[in-house]
């Protein structure tokens, strides 16, 4: 069975080339890429497809999921979208089954699923019919953080570590609330384990919450960036059965989660890395 990372991004070169072109954020600048938050290095080597499989390879890694992070912007423009789309089936074609795509907010052909923004999930009424789609495709959505809303005082980590995170509790929360129960068969995966998601599990039980609905509820976390007290809590919450490995590359250097997940023994890893994502998958 395949070993998958599901939380990657890779963009094709009508994508960069996209970004190049652009008069203003969100735009690649020589080396920069610039966002409405501020600029960061931009690394193009990264997104090349023969140096993403020698890492897929390094890792001991058969296959990504890959998708257009909603970071960039909300909405992402058109062009951007289009260019992805275009592109980043063009790369799945070439890497001979070793990269599945998801679509940037669409249930489409060629596509395991859609991508969208975490604050995307505080209306259900207006995804309802992206939703709608992908349950009839039998396609998954992926929940990735939006945009940060801090400042530009704010200090370096404060997007990933508060912005992001709490977007996801938000987003995973909404689910619960409303979501699950609308569209029950439809596979959900969080990204970076929806923000901690099981340390609020026990809280929300006191406050009414029906935990029992909760863990049957067809819904994933992936790993990304978390180490192994988060990991253990998850495990201890969820089983294994309900998380999904993922690294975020190239945003974040994926080998310490990945030494972590391993450290939890064989079988654990294998339901992680194989078992896990090979269902949602299929």
């Amino acid at each position: 069975m395949a070993t998958i990372d599901f939380h990657q991004h890779l963009w094709p070169e009508p994508l960069v080339e996209a970004l190049r072109n652009r008069p203003a954020p969100p735009r690649i600048v020589d080396s920069r890429l610039e966002l409405v938050s501020g600029s960061f290095p931009f690394e193009s080597d990264a997104h090349v497809l023969a140096n993403r499989l020698a890492e897929l390879d390094r890792d001991g890694i058969d296959t990504a999921v890959v998708c257009l992070q909603p970071t960039l912007a909300v909405p992402l423009p058109q062009e951007l979208v289009e260019a992805y789309h275009e592109g980043i089936l063009r790369i799945r074609d070439e890497a001979d089954g070793r990269i599945v795509a998801l679509a940037a907010g669409a249930a489409l052909d060629g596509f395991a699923g859609a991508c969208v923004p975490a604050p995307a999930l505080l209306d259900l009424d207006r995804l309802a019919p992206l939703l709608d789609e992908l349950l009839e495709r039998g396609q998954l959505l992926f929940i990735h953080p939006g945009p940060e809303a801090g400042t530009r005082s704010d200090p370096a980590w404060w997007a990933a570590g508060v912005d992001y995170v709490g977007q996801m509790q938000v987003a995973y929360a909404g689910w619960l609330a409303d979501g699950a129960s609308r569209w029950p068969g439809l596979p959900v995966v969080f990204a970076i384990l929806a923000g901690g998601a099981p340390i609020q599990l026990e809280r929300l039980a006191g406050r009414g919450l029906d935990v029992r609905s909760v863990l049957e509820a067809d819904v994933y976390f992936d790993t990304a960036s978390y180490g192994s007290r988060a990991l253990e809590l998850c495990l201890a919450t969820y089983g294994v059965g309900r998380i999904v490995y993922g690294s975020d590359v190239p945003v974040i250097d994926p080998r310490p989660t990945l030494r972590q997940v391993r450290r939890f023994g064989a079988a654990v890893t294998a339901a992680l890395c194989e078992d896990n994502p090979s269902r949602l998958l299929a």
